[in-house]
């Protein structure tokens, strides 16, 4: 089916599927198009290389994905839905968690670097660009050297958690606005 390009999305929410990586800042992508789906009354159901949820916002339509490639695949994903919806690339929004973002903090790129994220370097060898939208979350980087994996694989503190759902609800907020107004405006609104 050929979808209506300007009124068609794919949100992307990055994370790794499975009760272990539930809650922890690695799955921040996940829990943000939860909320969203939430907000919307909807729910996910499984489908090719994801589960997927469809919201309606607005005259526009959000098809949104949580890839269960684990997140150092999360491109097959993206790649099979941007082709099975017959929609540009621009048309998609990565919803990622981000280390060099203070815990909180939310940035709207129209590109960028995979900066050595293992969902975004997998999006960019699969979909040939770096010219893709992504909404940064900042998870921060309070780990000691070589700890990395383990800082974002581990679930938020209490206070990270009790703060959450407001930059979870902005996070949506954007996620529709970009649907909407276009990445230009929603940029200059929220960044």
């Amino acid at each position: 089916m050929k979808y209506p390009t300007k009124n068609y999305y794919l949100i992307v929410g990055l994370g790794n599927i499975g009760p272990a990586y539930d809650g922890t800042r690695h799955n921040v992508g996940f829990q943000t198009v939860d909320h969203l789906a939430e907000q919307h009354g909807v729910s996910f159901e499984p489908s090719h290389l994801a589960y997927k949820a469809v919201v309606q916002h607005q005259e526009r339509t959000l098809h949104i994905i949580k890839p269960t490639t684990y997140m150092n695949h999360s491109g097959k994903a993206v790649r099979h839905w941007l082709n099975k919806l017959q929609l540009p690339v621009e048309h998609s929004l990565i919803v990622v968690d981000d280390i060099a973002l203070p815990f909180g903090k939310l940035r709207l790129r129209m590109q960028g670097t995979h900066a050595g994220h293992n969902g975004l370097k997998s999006i960019e060898a699969q979909v040939g660009t770096r010219a893709y939208p992504r909404l940064r979350i900042g998870i921060g980087n309070n780990f000691a050297p070589d700890q990395q994996a383990d800082y974002v694989l581990a679930p938020f503190k209490k206070r990270e958690v009790t703060a959450l759902p407001e930059y979870l609800a902005q996070a949506c907020e954007m996620v529709c606005a970009f649907s909407t107004l276009g990445i230009q405006q929603t940029m200059a609104q929220y960044n």
